[in-house]
């Protein structure tokens, strides 16, 4: 990629774009803006169903791919290189009809890490509790105004997506986009289908992202900037200090350990960065402080974090 370019990838989900496009003009050159924000792929496993009718479903992951990445989801211009690389993985574990589906979805997103030929999780979720229908040829339409327990779950997560990627580049960035996700969520918790309520798991949909938008979950999505942009993002040119500021950006984490019991938002962040965090650490002046500190908020993954201090 081009250094100038460069800039542009981490500057378009913060509004700094159009002093970019000026420069660029400058110089004679202004890239062709264009939309579609999501570059997802899609796999399906329906090996634990028996027989050969459900044959149709090897169409599936086309449909959805075509849906989520043909789409624009917000106002922003994105270039082909700037779109999110998203995965989604669709586990289907049983048919209690030929159309009737109860599936586990599990989704994920990476980002880039500036300056480097490398790229981050910045997301992956386990959901174990998705209930839709499709049938042979079935259109997929948009719709955010009509309950349907396919499309409203890929939109959920699409906005779920977008919110996570923003503020990664700017504080709380990524607010719209919950929003809009909770908004999903709140029209479906009335329909009983499971994954959006507490009745049929303590981890559901509605309760990560009511997380994701409340008042005690702000510092861990402060945390998400201070980690990618202020930390990840400066560590080629700046080591020491880029691990000074992953630390700061933990240390705020304490203060969601302490409210929130059983975080959902904050268990998914260790999900995600466990294994990075145990690397970023490795061989810094930082490493003795950032186990303490990490097995104390995180202690669920404390043999990875073993490793810093031996």
């Amino acid at each position: 990629m081009l250094p100038w370019f460069e800039p542009l990838v981490r500057s378009l989900r913060t509004g700094l774009v159009v002093g970019l496009v000026v420069g660029l003009a400058s110089v004679g050159f202004v890239p062709t803006a264009q939309g579609q924000e999501l570059a997802c792929t899609v796999q399906l496993d329906k090996s634990q169903l028996s027989g050969s009718d459900y044959g149709y479903l090897d169409e599936l992951p086309q449909r959805i791919e075509e849906y989520m990445n043909a789409r624009n989801w917000t106002d922003d211009q994105y270039q082909s290189f700037e779109r999110i690389a998203c995965s989604i993985q669709i586990i289907i574990e049983e048919a209690p009809s030929l159309s009737t589906f109860d599936a586990r979805l599990i989704v994920s997103s990476r980002r880039p890490i500036y300056e480097t030929a490398q790229s981050t999780v910045v997301l992956r979720v386990n959901d174990a509790n998705w209930e839709f229908e499709y049938s042979r040829g079935t259109s997929l339409n948009f719709d955010l105004d009509q309950y349907n327990p396919l499309t409203s779950t890929l939109d959920f997560y699409a906005y779920l997506l977008l919110g996570y990627d923003y503020d990664t580049f700017s504080e709380l960035g990524g607010t719209p986009h919950f929003e809009q996700a909770r908004e999903i969520a709140d029209r479906a918790k009335g329909t009983g289908d499971p994954g959006w309520s507490s009745v049929s798991s303590q981890r559901n949909r509605l309760q990560l992202i009511n997380e994701l938008l409340s008042q005690r979950h702000q510092p861990l999505r402060r945390a998400y900037y201070q980690y990618h942009l202020n930390g990840l993002d400066q560590f080629v040119n700046e080591p020491e200090q880029a691990r000074e500021r992953v630390l700061s950006a933990l240390e705020s984490l304490r203060e969601v350990n302490r409210n929130v019991s059983d975080s959902y938002a904050l268990s998914l962040f260790f999900s995600a960065k466990y294994e990075e965090l145990a690397a970023v650490f490795e061989g810094g002046d930082a490493r003795d402080q950032a186990y303490n500190l990490l097995t104390q908020v995180d202690p669920s993954h404390s043999s990875e974090y073993n490793r810093l201090v031996q």
